[in-house]
C-alpha cells in the first residue's frame, strides 16, 4: 500500500516535470574535474553556492542531474560520471592506498566499458583520463595539490570541459541509456507485487537520505542483507519482489518528499512526510500549518478550521482545495542502515482537517494572558510529557506516532500520553500548563467518554463532580495561604498536591485545619478577602458529601482540571482589576 501510493505519487510528479526520468537522479555535486581533449586536468571548478542559513552564510554543493548512482553497503560499487574523489582521482584525505586505487579501479573499469566506442570529444577526454591518470601521481598535479582539503573531503564530483557538463552530453547520454536498457535485461522476472505486472525484480533497492538519525549516505526501506531474513531460497530483495521500475519510483518519490524540508517536521525520533495524490503542494501547505501551528498563522488555521465546518471553500495560495482529495501520511523512524515504519495513514483531505479540528475543540481550554497560540500543535503537545529542564526532551519514541495517528484518525488517544502528562505534574509538584490541561481535558473526552467535558473549558462553577470540586478547592485553600502570606516561597501545593490528588481523604481534613490560622491573620489584615473566601469555601463544601478516601486516574485528571480552572479564575480577577 506505502510503495503504490508512493509509486502513484511518483508518476503524477514526473507528469509536472518536478522529478527525473528512470535511470537519472539528483546529486549533491561539490566540484567538476575540468578536462581537455586529452583527458588532461586542467583545473578544479566549485559548483558550490552561497546559501543564508539563519544568521550565518554557508557554501553548499549544487543539486544536478547525473546518471542513476548505486546503492552502495560496504564494498566496492563505483558511480557512472558523478562520485567522490576515491572514486574518481584514487586518492582520499590521506593520499592513496590499496582500498582507495581499489575504488578507482572500479571507476576506470566502469566509465571505459561504458563509453567503449562512444562518439565525441567529451567521451574521448573521460576516456583519456581514466587511461594516463595515476592516483600515485595525484600530489603533483597543480590544481589537485590546491584543492586537495575540499576535493577529498567527502563531497561528489563530475567531469566538465569548460562549461558544458560530460552527463549532458548527448552522445553519452545515450551510452548511458544503452547500458541500463542492456543490464535490465539481466536479472529475474517475477510479478510485481507493487504494480501485479511481470517485471524485471529489483536485488537491491535505493537508499533514502534525508531522515535524522540514519545513515548520512541514507538508508534502506526494502533490504535483506542476511539468511536469517530471506525465504525459500530468494537472496536479498528478491524476498520482496518489486519491479525495477517501482523500486526506482517509490524511492524517486520518498527522496523527494523528504527533500522538501518546509513540508516536513520530526517528531520524536521519526519524519513525518505526507502528500497528495495529486501532488499538489498546497494541501501540503495547508497540513503542514494546521498539523504544526505557528504563533503567526493561527488566524489563517482558524478560518479554514471554520470554512469547513461550514461547508465552504477551503483556499490556499488562491487554490480551492478538494475535501474529496485523497492524501496521504507516512512516518519514518531511523534503525542505522534502515528505516522503521511508525505508521502509515491515508484518507480524504476534508476527513482529516475534521478530526485535527475536532481534536483542537478538545484540547481547548482557559489559556493564560501570555499564550500565543490558539492551536497547540502535535510537537508542543508532546513536550509537555518531558522535562524541560533536562538534556533530552525528546517523548517516548513511539507514543510520538502513535498521537499523532489517533489525532489524523480521530481514535483514542494513546494511553501513555495521559498518564506521561500526570506524571510530569507530579514530578514538578503541580505545575499545570494550558497545555497539559488541555491534554487532560481531550483525553477525558475522547477515552472515557467525558461528554461533559465540552463544559470545561474554563472554570464550571455548576458542576458537582467530587474529584473537579477538591481541585477547586485546593486553589482556594492555597489561595488563603499566598494572600496571608505574602511572598512565601512554597505553597501547599509543593508539599501536599500530589498527595491531595490521589487520597484526599487524608489530606483535606489537615488542610481545612491548616487554613484556620490564615483565615485568622486575613481576619486582621483583610476583612473582605475573608468574607470572599469564606463564602466561596462555604459554596465548595456544601458539593462535597465526603472527602474520598482514593481518586482513580480519571478522577485525578479532573481534579486537576478543577485546580486549574481555580487558578485561571484568580488570575483573570487580577488582570481586570
Amino acid at each position: 500500500m506505502i510503495l503504490q501510493a508512493l509509486v502513484n505519487h511518483y508518476e503524477n510528479l514526473a507528469e509536472q516535470g518536478k522529478v527525473d526520468r528512470e535511470g537519472w537522479c539528483k546529486a549533491k555535486v561539490s566540484y567538476a574535474v575540468n578536462l581537455s581533449k586529452d583527458g588532461e586536468i586542467l583545473g578544479i571548478l566549485s559548483l558550490k553556492t552561497e546559501e543564508e542559513r539563519g544568521k550565518k552564510k554557508v557554501w553548499i554543493p549544487q543539486q544536478i542531474k547525473v546518471p542513476e548512482m548505486v546503492t552502495r553497503s560496504s564494498g566496492v560499487s563505483a558511480n557512472f560520471l558523478c562520485d567522490n574523489s576515491k572514486y574518481i582521482l584514487g586518492i582520499d584525505a590521506g593520499g592513496t592506498n590499496q582500498r582507495v586505487l581499489d575504488c578507482f579501479e572500479a571507476a576506470k573499469e566502469k566509465h571505459l566499458s561504458l563509453l567503449s566506442g562512444t562518439e565525441g570529444e567529451m567521451a574521448q577526454a573521460v576516456r583519456s583520463f581514466f587511461e594516463t591518470w595515476d592516483p600515485e601521481k595525484a600530489p603533483e598535479c597543480n590544481p589537485i595539490r590546491e584543492m586537495w582539503e575540499e576535493i577529498t573531503d567527502g563531497g561528489n564530483l563530475i567531469f566538465c570541459m569548460g562549461i558544458n557538463y560530460a552527463q549532458d552530453d548527448p552522445f553519452i547520454q545515450e551510452a548511458w541509456e544503452k547500458a541500463r536498457n542492456a543490464s535490465s535485461e539481466d536479472g529475474q522476472t517475477g510479478i510485481c507485487l507493487v504494480t501485479g505486472k511481470e517485471a524485471q525484480i529489483s536485488r537491491i533497492h535505493k537508499t533514502i537520505k534525508g531522515v535524522p538519525g540514519a545513515q548520512s549516505s541514507g538508508a534502506a526501506l526494502v533490504s535483506f542483507n542476511a539468511p536469517a531474513f530471506e525465504s525459500y531460497g530468494k537472496e536479498q530483495s528478491y524476498n520482496a519482489p518489486v519491479g525495477r521500475f517501482a523500486e526506482f519510483a517509490y524511492t524517486t518519490a520518498l527522496n523527494y518528499l523528504l527533500n522538501q524540508r518546509e513540508y516536513t517536521f520530526q517528531l520524536g525520533d521519526s519524519m513525518i512526510i505526507f502528500w497528495a495524490e495529486s501532488a499538489e503542494e498546497e494541501y501540503q501547505a495547508a497540513f503542514f500549518g494546521a498539523a504544526d501551528p505557528k504563533p503567526d498563522n493561527q488566524e489563517e488555521i482558524r478560518g479554514m478550521f471554520e470554512n469547513l465546518k461550514m461547508g465552504r471553500p477551503v483556499r490556499v495560495r488562491d487554490i480551492t482545495l478538494n475535501p474529496e482529495q485523497r492524501f496521504y501520511i507516512l512516518s519514518l523512524a531511523p534503525n542505522a542502515a534502515r528505516l522503521s515504519v511508525r505508521f502509515f495513514y491515508q484518507d480524504s483531505f476534508g476527513n482529516i482537517l475534521k478530526n485535527l479540528s475536532a481534536h483542537y475543540e478538545r484540547m481547548s481550554v482557559v489559556r493564560p494572558s501570555w499564550a500565543d497560540k490558539e492551536y497547540m500543535g502535535v510537537r508542543d503537545m508532546l513536550s509537555e510529557t518531558v522535562n524541560q529542564n533536562s538534556k533530552d526532551k525528546t517523548p517516548v519514541p513511539n507514543m510520538a506516532a502513535f498521537v499523532l495517528q489517533a489525532i489524523l484518525s480521530g481514535a483514542r488517544y494513546p494511553a501513555s500520553l495521559y498518564t506521561d502528562v500526570l506524571i510530569r505534574i507530579r514530578a514538578e509538584q503541580g505545575n499545570i500548563t494550558w497545555g497539559r490541561a488541555g491534554i487532560i481535558k481531550a483525553y477525558l473526552m475522547r477515552n472515557a467518554n467525558w461528554k461533559e467535558g465540552e463544559n470545561y473549558m474554563g472554570l464550571n462553577e455548576e458542576s458537582r463532580e467530587t474529584a473537579y470540586v477538591l481541585g477547586r478547592l485546593f486553589s482556594v485553600l492555597e489561595s488563603i495561604q499566598m494572600d496571608a502570606n505574602p511572598g512565601i516561597k512554597a505553597t501547599i501545593r509543593d508539599r501536599y498536591f500530589n498527595s491531595a490528588c490521589a487520597t484526599p481523604a487524608s489530606i483535606f481534613p489537615v488542610l481545612v485545619k491548616l487554613k484556620n490560622s490564615h483565615m485568622k491573620k486575613l481576619e486582621r489584615e483583610k476583612g473582605s478577602s475573608k468574607i470572599y473566601y469564606e463564602k466561596l469555601l462555604t459554596e465548595l463544601m456544601g458539593k462535597l458529601d465526603e472527602y474520598p478516601k482514593r481518586l482513580s486516574l480519571e478522577e485525578q485528571g479532573k481534579f486537576i482540571l478543577g485546580y486549574y480552572h481555580q487558578v485561571q479564575k484568580k488570575y483573570e480577577k487580577k488582570e481586570e482589576k
